[in-house]
C-alpha cells in the first residue's frame, strides 16, 4: 500500500456525504443556490476567531490542505480533486506568480525572493490568500483545497484560528525523483499551462521501490513556446528542498497531533497514483458514481 493512513485521519463519512449533496444539487460550474449577500463569509483573516465558523459546517464543502515538497505534484492532485469535489483549488504558488506578473513594489520584492529560492514571508502570503478568499466568497464559493499553505507552524496556527481544516494530505516522493521532476517542469509562454518533459525511470534499491513517471507533454501548438521557470535550476531547487524539509516537520507534527494528517507516498505517475489516492481518501466509489451520472 502506498499510503500510511491512520483511520482517524481519513475524511469522515459526513464530509463525503456533504460533497455528494453538493453534486446532486448543483454542478461545479453552477454555484449552489444562495446569494453572497445572504451567506456568511467563507473566512477572512481577522482578529475575531469565530468569523470563519459562522457558516454551517453541514452545508459547506470540504476544507482540505495539501502539503508536500516543491515539485511533488500538489497542484496536479489538488486540481483533480477540486474538479471531482466541486471546490476551488487555491495554490499560493499561483497567487505569487500572478502577483509577479503585475507591476509595483511587491512584484519586485517577490522576484528577488523567488529567484533566490527563499520562502515568501507570512505577511505577503496571508495578504495574497486573504484577497483570493474574499474574491471567491463574493462569487459564492464554499469549501476549498489549499495548496502550498501553510508552510510554517505560524501559518498553520493562523489558519487554525480562522477556519476548520478537515484533512491534511502530505504527498511524499524521494529526493532524486523530485529533482528530476522540478528540472523537467515547463510552462507554455502563451497559454500559461504547466507541463513536464522529464521521463523518469528510477530502479528500486535499498528497500525503496522503483518509480516510473511518463512526461506530461504539451500539445503541438504549445511545444515551441515552452519556457522554464526562473527558479527551476538545480541550485535553487536544492535550496528550496532544504528549506522545505527544515520547515515542514513542525507543520506535519502540528496536524499529526490533531489526527488530521494523512501521509501518502506517491507510487509513480498519475495513472498509478490517482486511483490509490482516491482509495486512501475513501473517494474511489464516489468518482465511479460521478462518472456514471455524467
Amino acid at each position: 500500500m502506498a499510503a500510511s493512513i491512520p483511520l482517524s485521519s481519513r475524511p469522515s463519512l459526513s464530509a463525503i456525504s456533504r460533497v455528494a449533496r453538493c453534486f446532486t444539487s448543483a454542478s461545479p460550474s453552477q454555484p449552489t443556490p444562495s446569494s453572497p449577500s445572504s451567506s456568511p463569509p467563507l473566512f477572512a483573516f481577522s482578529t475575531n476567531p469565530d468569523l470563519a465558523r459562522r457558516q454551517d459546517a453541514e452545508r459547506r464543502n470540504v476544507q482540505w490542505v495539501f502539503l508536500g515538497c516543491p515539485g511533488v505534484g500538489k497542484g496536479t492532485y489538488a486540481s483533480r480533486l477540486s474538479t471531482l469535489l466541486g471546490v476551488p483549488h487555491i495554490a499560493t504558488g499561483d497567487l505569487v506568480r500572478e502577483e509577479l506578473s503585475a507591476s509595483g513594489p511587491l512584484s519586485h520584492q517577490l522576484k528577488e525572493i523567488v529567484n533566490q529560492g527563499k520562502l515568501v514571508s507570512d505577511e505577503i502570503i496571508i495578504s495574497l490568500l486573504s484577497k483570493r478568499l474574499k474574491a471567491g466568497e463574493a462569487q459564492g464559493e464554499s469549501g476549498f483545497i489549499l495548496d502550498g499553505f501553510p508552510r510554517t507552524t505560524k501559518q498553520a496556527e493562523i489558519l487554525e484560528r480562522v477556519t476548520d481544516i478537515d484533512l491534511v494530505v502530505n504527498l511524499k516522493l524521494r529526493e532524486d525523483v523530485l529533482m528530476e521532476k522540478c528540472l523537467g517542469r515547463r510552462i507554455c509562454g502563451q497559454c500559461g499551462k504547466n507541463f513536464n518533459v522529464a521521463s523518469i525511470n528510477v530502479k528500486g534499491e535499498n528497500g525503496n521501490p522503483g518509480i516510473s513517471m511518463d512526461p506530461l507533454l504539451p500539445p503541438a501548438h504549445c511545444m515551441r513556446k515552452l519556457i522554464s521557470r526562473a527558479d527551476d535550476t538545480e541550485e535553487v531547487v536544492k535550496e528550496r528542498l532544504r528549506i522545505y524539509w527544515e520547515k515542514s516537520q513542525p507543520v506535519e507534527d502540528f496536524y499529526r497531533r490533531q489526527g488530521k494528517l494523512m501521509e501518502f507516498d506517491l507510487p509513480g505517475g498519475i495513472p498509478e497514483s490517482w486511483p490509490k489516492l482516491l482509495e486512501a481518501l475513501n473517494l474511489d466509489d464516489f468518482e465511479e458514481k460521478q462518472s456514471a451520472a455524467a
